[in-house]
């Protein structure tokens, strides 16, 4: 089950960037669960990574690989999360690397290694570590949308996002692939993205770009509330196209933030969409709010509430759930007799209760919709924020029930 239309967008090769996908059965026989990204050389590359603590060991390798090598390959399996694995799991992530450096003829450093599925159990490195040459011999720059496949775990749908624009006769292209369905809760970026471009921009503003268009796209989504152990994202730049994304060049800058905040967002609402067991992609934005601190914490309070989310699937308009959620998000002094809240254009709450002009026939036929707009104006300042969440049906149960079988 996932909202929208199943529809992957056409992903432009990015010049400097080729992918190589492989099948080594780490879960499942026959599956496409190995994936290479190959960096032309003198590529940057930008990341952020889960904060949760129980951190995987491949988000510690990449952490500390990260531009202290060449950055030549990322390296990814699903199927098996490789965290909770204690110094063995360390010890296995360094042996992959290693692995693939001997076979590409580069060095261990010059390797990232990404991993996602099942928590706890041992990474089967002699399954991943046979299939590097297969996966080598496949790399094409044309195989974005292989390596998209290639990524999933309980994901029903490849992600993917493409932008082009032209800048002084140049067109430059950002191309990414996310995955993610469940345990999407993101501090720091999203589940597993990797976003390519074939600008130059050197590291220190790159990491600076992703940083920014992480935090208003992938930190502003949540399906259950939970922050993976695995959570990586990754932006490289490989100087191919000719243009140089410089702050001085203050034109093709805004041009290539508003390009990657467009492909971010894109991958982002891709993950919400297909969480698990979402039959809705619920927009929650807070308008008018004091700071930014407490526009969020209004929106992730009603977005994890179970019982806002329920009433969603339900396609109940139960609004003295929100009502009740927007009361406990800790906003101190918060005048409730000054406040509204709306369900796409139909006001439910004004001063301290049911709005005069609230109708149960209005409300059920906006909680009926596939996209929803849940939107709470705080009349206590300037700032806004928006968060997308979905609604929590029975399938998303089921689903993490039997992840393991």
């Amino acid at each position: 089950m996932a909202i929208g239309p199943a529809i992957l967008p056409v992903l432009h090769p990015v010049n400097g960037v080729r992918l190589g996908v492989a099948s080594a059965g780490v879960k499942t026989p026959g599956r496409k669960d190995v994936v290479v990204i190959e960096m032309a050389k003198k590529s940057t590359l930008a990341g952020v990574f889960t904060q949760n603590a129980f951190c995987a060991a491949p988000v510690i390798v990449s952490k500390e690989h990260l531009n202290q090598g060449k950055n030549r390959f990322l390296l990814v399996n699903t199927g098996n999360a490789n965290a909770g694995t204690g110094e063995k799991g360390l010890s296995d992530a360094y042996e992959c690397c290693s692995a693939l450096a001997d076979v590409a003829n580069v060095k261990q450093v010059d390797i990232m290694p990404f991993s996602t599925g099942v928590i706890g159990e041992p990474l089967p490195v002699e399954k991943i570590t046979s299939v590097f040459p297969d996966a080598l011999g496949n790399l094409d720059k044309n195989h974005w949308a292989e390596a998209a496949e290639g990524i999933l775990t309980t994901d029903t749908r490849p992600k993917g996002a493409c932008v082009q624009f032209v800048h002084d006769g140049e067109t430059i292209t950002l191309t990414g692939i996310s995955k993610g369905s469940g345990m999407i809760m993101p501090n720091m970026a999203t589940m597993l993205g990797f976003v390519a471009t074939d600008a130059a921009v050197k590291t220190e503003l790159l990491q600076a770009l992703l940083v920014e268009a992480a935090d208003l796209t992938f930190n502003r989504i949540t399906v259950d509330g939970d922050t993976s152990t695995n959570d990586s994202c990754m932006l490289i730049a490989t100087g191919q196209s000719g243009a140089v994304v410089t702050e001085d060049n203050e034109a093709l800058l805004r041009l290539f933030k508003d390009a990657l905040h467009q492909v971010m967002l894109e991958l982002s609402l891709a993950i919400v969409k297909d969480g698990e067991g979402a039959t809705k992609l619920v927009t929650i934005r807070v308008e008018q709010a004091a700071t930014h601190q407490e526009a969020l914490a209004t929106a992730y309070t009603v977005a994890h509430s179970p019982l806002v989310k329920t009433a969603l699937f339900a396609s109940d308009p139960n609004w003295g759930r929100i009502l009740a959620a927007v009361g406990r998000a800790g906003v101190e002094h918060l005048q409730v007799n000054e406040l509204q809240i709306y369900l796409d254009d139909v006001c439910i709450v004004e001063k301290g209760g049911r709005a005069d002009s609230y109708t149960e026939e209005a409300g059920k036929k906006v909680m009926s919709q596939e996209n929803i707009l849940i939107k709470i104006v705080l009349n206590r300042g300037v700032v806004s924020e928006t968060v997308w969440t979905t609604d929590l049906s029975h399938d998303y149960v089921t689903i993490n029930a039997d992840y393991r079988s």
